[in-house]
C-alpha cells in the first residue's frame, strides 16, 4: 500500500487558488487504487505566525469543511489535526538531535526572514524538522509538494538517512517528492498569483452578496464597453478560463474580441460561473460550518487512526535510541 501525505497550514479559509492548485488535485490523487492518503491540518505549524487561538480554531474548522465539501474520502484515508497526534512533537525532538545547524540555517524558510532576526522564532528555524517528523512518523512514500517545498523534503530525506545510517537499520522510509507539473498558478483579482499575503484572493464560500463584491473588484483597464478587448491580458478572463469549460472560455473570448462586451459583463459571468460550479461544495461547507460537531467527529476518527500508526513508529525509534 502506497502512502501519500500532505498538510495544509491552518491560516484562514482556503481560497480559490488553494482549491484549484492543491486541494482538488490532492483529492484526485487520493482516489488512486492501492494507495492511502494522510491529509492533515498543520495547526502546530500555524503557531509560528498565528498566535490568536480563536482564529486558529475557526481556520481548522474551515479547512476541514473545505476538504470534506470537495469529497475527500475519510473512510479510505486518514484525516487529522497535527496537534491531536502529539507523538509528532516527540519525534521532532529526536530528529532535532540529528539535524546539523547549517542545514537549518540554509533552509529558505529561515533565510527568507533572516534579515531581521528579532522576528525569527525558534519554531520558524526548526520548521523543516517538524515537517520531517510529520512525514517520517507515517512512513509516507510520496509527498505532493510545490517547487518551493522541495528543499524541505530533501532535508527530511537527509535527516532520515542520517538516522538510519547511525543505527544500521531502515527505521524511516525516505519519501519522494510528487510534483505535478500541470498544477495551475491561479491569478488573483489584481493579476498577481492569488495569495492571502497579497489580499487578492477569492473565497468561494462567502455569502453571495459578499462574493459578488469581491468578483466585481477585479482589476481591469479602461477600454470602453463598445471597443474590442484582449482577453489574454485581462484578469477576469484569466480567472474565468481556469474554471470554465473550453466551450465557455471560447465563447467568452469571442465576446471580448468582437466588442460591445464590457468588463462588468465578464465579471458577472465569472460570478455566476463560480456559483454554478461550486454550488454543492458551498452548500456542504455551510452545512458543516453550522454543525462543527460533524467536523469534530470526522477529525477524531482520523486522529485515532493516525495515533495508532504513530505509536508503532515511535516504539521502533525509542528502541534504537535506548529509551
Amino acid at each position: 500500500m502506497t502512502r501519500i501525505l500532505t498538510g495544509i497550514t491552518s491560516n484562514n479559509t482556503p481560497h480559490l487558488g488553494n482549491i484549484l492548485g492543491a486541494i482538488a488535485p490532492a483529492i484526485e490523487l487520493s482516489k488512486q487504487p492501492n494507495s492511502e492518503s494522510f491529509f492533515f491540518i498543520a495547526d502546530l505549524h500555524s503557531l509560528i505566525s498565528q498566535k490568536n487561538a480563536a482564529l486558529r480554531v475557526d481556520s481548522v474548522n474551515a479547512i476541514a469543511a473545505t476538504w470534506l465539501a470537495f469529497g475527500f474520502d475519510t473512510q479510505k484515508n486518514v484525516f487529522y489535526r497535527q496537534s491531536r497526534v502529539p507523538q509528532v512533537c516527540e519525534l521532532t525532538w529526536y530528529l532535532n538531535c540529528f539535524t546539523p545547524y547549517p542545514m537549518l540555517a540554509n533552509a529558505h524558510s529561515f533565510k527568507d526572514k533572516s534579515g531581521k532576526l528579532s522576528d525569527v522564532n525558534s519554531g520558524l528555524f526548526t520548521y523543516p524538522v517538524l515537517m520531517a517528523a510529520d512525514i517520517l512518523l507515517y512512513d509516507a512514500h510520496f509527498v505532493p509538494v510545490g517547487k518551493d517545498q522541495i528543499q524541505h523534503l530533501e532535508i527530511t530525506c537527509d535527516i532520515a538517512a542520517a538516522f538510519n545510517h547511525q543505527y544500521g537499520k531502515e527505521i524511516f522510509v525516505l519519501p519522494k517528492a510528487k510534483i505535478d507539473e500541470q498544477v495551475m498558478t491561479i491569478p488573483g483579482i489584481d493579476g498577481q498569483k492569488m495569495s492571502k499575503s497579497y489580499n487578492n484572493f477569492i473565497n468561494i464560500f462567502l455569502p453571495e452578496k459578499e462574493l459578488k463584491k469581491v468578483v466585481m473588484s477585479i482589476v481591469s483597464d479602461s477600454t470602453p464597453l463598445e471597443a474590442p478587448k484582449n482577453p489574454d491580458t485581462d484578469n477576469t478572463f484569466a480567472l474565468y478560463k481556469v474554471i470554465a469549460s473550453k466551450e465557455q472560455s471560447e465563447t467568452m473570448r469571442q465576446n471580448y474580441l468582437k466588442g460591445g462586451y464590457g468588463y462588468g459583463h465578464a465579471k458577472t459571468a465569472l460570478y455566476e460561473l463560480i456559483l454554478d460550479t461550486y454550488k454543492e461544495p458551498r452548500n456542504e461547507f455551510d452545512r458543516l460550518m453550522k454543525n462543527t460537531s460533524l467536523l469534530e467527529k470526522e477529525l477524531q476518527t482520523g486522529e485515532a487512526k493516525a495515533s495508532k500508526i504513530a505509536d508503532e513508529k515511535l516504539k521502533q525509534v525509542r528502541e534504537v535510541l535506548g529509551f
